[in-house]
């Protein structure tokens, strides 16, 4: 009934108020399941941009020259490119895949956010960052983040500081894949194994 209906709106209005709360006060969030994943969401590109920055996830091939052409500018004189791939081994074993996935819109607004950050204090001319989700196998790009400046100095210190940022900011979980066990999930961090997460 019309009660019901009520309820059942406030009910969930409260549940957004407390995920918003919990996110705020930085509480530890598990990775979704790649299994709300769609099929049709595997060529879909999600992606946001603002003032020479664009952040985008996507489930597809990364695309280096898109990557690039999106920060190119007269005014740069240099522009700096890093690829992020899966190798065949960490810490000793190896490697079967990676497979990363993310809370989307959120770990867009936190990509832009840091892009923006970056941009201003390096004085680029442009920035995007590029992230990939599902199964990225060997050799293959899993983000690609691209600067442009006038000079080389500060297109390189921003595109270092817009990866470190993007590994212990951004909403993004990666599942390691090693051969002949159980995948693990662990936070998008560098370290001995990365930082673990239960799901």
């Amino acid at each position: 009934d019309s009660t019901a209906f009520v309820l059942d709106i406030i009910h969930y209005s409260l549940s957004c108020v407390s995920a918003s709360i919990t996110l705020i006060n930085s509480e530890p969030i598990s990775p979704p399941a790649m299994g709300d994943i769609k099929d049709d969401d595997a060529n879909t590109i999600w992606e946001m941009s603002e003032d020479g920055c664009y952040v985008g996830l996507t489930h597809d091939y990364l695309n280096i020259q898109q990557a690039i052409d999106k920060v190119r500018s007269p005014a740069a004189g240099a522009i700096v490119l890093f690829a992020g791939t899966t190798r065949d081994n960490f810490a000793g074993k190896p490697v079967k895949e990676l497979q990363y996935t993310a809370y989307n819109k959120l770990a867009l607004r936190t990509m832009l956010s840091i892009c923006k950050d970056i941009l201003s204090k390096h004085g680029l001319k442009g920035i995007s960052m590029i992230h990939r989700l599902g199964t990225v196998p060997i050799g293959e790009e899993s983000i690609l983040i691209a600067v442009s400046s006038p000079h080389r100095q500060a297109a390189w210190r921003a595109g270092e500081e817009a990866l470190e940022a993007c590994k212990s900011r951004v909403e993004v979980w990666k599942k390691e894949e090693f051969e002949g066990e159980e995948g693990i999930w662990r936070a998008n961090r560098d370290g001995a194994m990365g930082q673990r997460v239960d799901s």
